[in-house]
């Protein structure tokens, strides 16, 4: 059976879908004039919204991109970073990813799943999440691409640091079940090597663990509560076929969490900066913040 590939746009495809795209919102920008009727400027309007903001994501795309190509040469001491790992989590008492490995392969069907779950989902539910929130919650999606923006990078940042994933440690018994079951998309075709040694953090764990809280969030309907299964069904696919650690998921959950807090930080700042402007401006201001100075 032939191994699954998946097809990734490079940095410079992005670089150029950017440049397009920022083009394509300042010509409309240019196009539209008060001449215009109304319901054509909100046309445009909308068009231009949605072409500068797949400018800005397709440039942070691209920036992900150029970044992990620099970094993913970086090979030595990935068997061993992973070795140390997995004696960590003895120490602490983490439950073995062998064990869940072994429990799921009882079934082909549940690891051929879990293979095609762990290769597919991940980017798509993302794309759907950021195309739900930018039609439909214009006003929340500036936050989670910003959570999103900041938990990558520093997932990337880290995975500088090469980490092999357990299905290379075969001596301790991992299978690598999507190279079994010919679901790869690694190898021929694929990433390659070395974008498999950059196991820690996970990104899918990131990911699909925003998805869930942004819909959460977001979301008023009853059924929203579903949408942790994405989550808990990615944790289970990442450790059964062999592509994480526990410890990638802890990390990722990590990053994500201080990606969430360092926003509020700076987004409480803001709004402390603009009360302390608007009582500045306001009527009698400097005896108000002489009376506050006394008492």
């Amino acid at each position: 059976m032939p191994e699954s590939t998946v097809v990734w746009l490079s940095w410079q495809q992005a670089v150029w879908l950017a440049a397009v795209c920022t083009l394509v919102a300042a010509g409309i920008a240019r196009w539209v004039t008060p001449e215009r009727s109304s319901r054509t400027r909100r046309a445009a309007a909308g068009a231009g919204a949605v072409a500068r903001e797949v400018a800005v994501v397709a440039s942070l795309y691209a920036l992900w991109q150029y970044v992990f190509a620099l970094t993913v040469t970086r090979t030595a001491g990935a068997m061993d970073h992973a070795r140390f790992i997995y004696r960590i989590e003895q120490a602490v008492g983490l439950p073995s990813e062998l064990t869940v490995q072994r429990w799921s392969m009882r079934s082909k069907l549940v690891i051929e799943f879990l293979n095609q779950y762990y290769a597919y989902v991940h980017v798509v539910a993302m794309g759907v999440l950021i195309v739900w929130l930018f039609f439909r919650h214009r006003d929340r999606y500036p936050r989670i691409r910003n959570v999103l923006a900041l938990s990558t990078g520093a997932c990337l940042a880290i995975q500088s640091i090469p980490v092999a994933p357990p299905r290379f440690l075969r001596g301790l018994g991992f299978v690598d079940t999507a190279l079994l079951y010919g679901q790869s998309v690694y190898g021929a075709g694929g990433s390659g090597l070395s974008n498999q040694l950059a196991a820690m953090p996970s990104v899918h764990i990131a990911w699909s663990s925003l998805i869930a809280g942004a819909v959460i969030w977001v979301s008023k309907s009853r059924w929203r509560w579903l949408v942790l299964t994405h989550p808990v069904i990615t944790l289970w696919a990442v450790v059964a076929t062999g592509n994480h650690w526990w410890a990638d998921a802890i990390v990722a959950w990590a990053l994500l969490a201080l990606a969430v807090g360092l926003l509020e930080m700076i987004d409480r700042f803001r709004r402390d900066r603009n009360d302390e402007t608007l009582l500045a401006e306001l009527p009698g201001s400097t005896d108000l913040a002489v009376v506050s100075a006394r008492d």
